[in-house]
Parts: C-alpha cells; sequence; structure tokens
C-alpha cells in the first residue's frame, strides 16, 4: 500500500503585490512541516508542486529541512482554482486591487472583512448558476482536481510515498470527492484548512483511503513562538 500526503502551501503574502509569494511564516511553516514529515519516517520517492511560487517555495523548504534530495516534479493540475477571477467576477471594482484594500481596511479587520466577501463569492461560482463568467467554472475545477488525483495516484510507488505540495482548494475537492460529499460541503472542509496541515491517502489495491485530513499539530505547541506558526490565510 502505498501513501500519498498532500502538503498545503505555507502562508502566502496577503495584502501584497505578489500574493503567490511566501510570507516570512509561510517560509518558516514550509521548514517545519518538512521536519515533521521527516520526524514521522516520510522519505518520498515522489514530489510533486503546482506550478504556482507558493506551492514550490513551500516544497523546497520541506525538503531542505527533510535532507532529502528528491527532484520536484511541476504538476499544474494541483493548482488553485484562480481566486483573482472569482474575486473579480463577484465584484469587478475590486480588479483594482488597491480599492479592494482600501475598502477591507476601513472595516477595521481587513483580513476578517476579506474572508466573509471571499466566502461569499465563492459561494457563487460554486452554485453554478454563472459559469459562463468564470476563466475556470467550478464544475471544470472539480473535474481537474478529480483528474489529476488519478495521475497522482499512478505516481504513488505501491509500497512507497508521494508528497504533493498543493493549495486548499485542490485539498478540499479531493477530500470532498473520497467522502462523497456534495459541492457546497468542499469548502466547508476548506475554510478550516492550516497553511503546511497535512492529509493522508492510502493508494490500496482496493482503492483510496483517506486516513487524516489537515493534520496540524506540528504548527502548535506550549511556546509562544510555535503556536504562532498556525494560520489560516
Amino acid at each position: 500500500m502505498g501513501s500519498l500526503y498532500l502538503v498545503r502551501h505555507g502562508q502566502a503574502s496577503f495584502g501584497s503585490q505578489n500574493y503567490d509569494a511566501l510570507s516570512a511564516l509561510g517560509h518558516q511553516q514550509g521548514h517545519v512541516v518538512g521536519q515533521a514529515l521527516k520526524a514521522r519516517g516520510v522519505a518520498p520517492e515522489v514530489v510533486v508542486a503546482g506550478t504556482m511560487q507558493r506551492h514550490q517555495e513551500t516544497a523546497r523548504a520541506a525538503l531542505s529541512a527533510m535532507a532529502l534530495d528528491v527532484p520536484m516534479q511541476v504538476l499544474a493540475g494541483v493548482n488553485e482554482f484562480d481566486h483573482e477571477d472569482v474575486i473579480e467576477v463577484a465584484e469587478p471594482r475590486f480588479a483594482d486591487k488597491a480599492l479592494m484594500m482600501s475598502e477591507m481596511a476601513a472595516s477595521g479587520d481587513p483580513r476578517r472583512a476579506f474572508q466573509a466577501f471571499f466566502q461569499d463569492a465563492v459561494s457563487r461560482w460554486v452554485a453554478g448558476h454563472h459559469d459562463a463568467q468564470y476563466q475556470e467554472p467550478w464544475s471544470s475545477f472539480k473535474l481537474r482536481c478529480v483528474g489529476t488525483l488519478g495521475e497522482l495516484v499512478k505516481l504513488t510507488p505501491p509500497k512507497g510515498q508521494a508528497v504533493v505540495f498543493t493549495s486548499g482548494g485542490f485539498i478540499s475537492v479531493v477530500c470532498a470527492h473520497l467522502l462523497g460529499l456534495h459541492d457546497s460541503q468542499a469548502f466547508t472542509i476548506n475554510w478550516t484548512l492550516a497553511n503546511a496541515g497535512i492529509t493522508k491517502i492510502n493508494v490500496g489495491r482496493d482503492g483510496l483511503h483517506l486516513l487524516s485530513v489537515n493534520e496540524h499539530g506540528h504548527l502548535e505547541g506550549n511556546t509562544s513562538s510555535a503556536t504562532s506558526l498556525l494560520s489560516y490565510r
């Protein structure tokens, strides 16, 4: 039986010009998740990351912490959905990022304000009533994720390990698919996924078995510095 690990990327740079770059905390989370994987005996023969900067930076930080020299395969299928498109379709004015950040800042709690708006925007996208407005409709994103899961299963050694560095949207769709959840429930999972959290799938002859979702104990601890490693956006 093989083991397929899905690792969510470290914290990205919310509010900066390049969201896709990891924040300082994100780099630290990447290192810590690598240490955690190594401590539990994970030594993957296969390492996969999406084309996104935050995926690859997390992968490099983790591999460095694991002291592994395994080539990183790049697979666009594990990429996140285009959150900017989802935002701009819901509120065209927010194509102006400065305007969006200004309005969020005016709320007094920009992260909370953004999360509330973003949840509504994603719900509109997932509902599927306006598919023609999106570059990648929800139905297409879901199909991509499930299809890519099949590719990852083929890459996972029968008695070995594969580690995939990806995003919350991909992980949520995979989990919802394996659990038989309704589309509307997929992002209930997504909103709770920790940066650099670990999801494990066993790959056997009788199919796929979801063993764990969003393991994040490695990001918690008894000291203030350890506790500060836990983030969700």
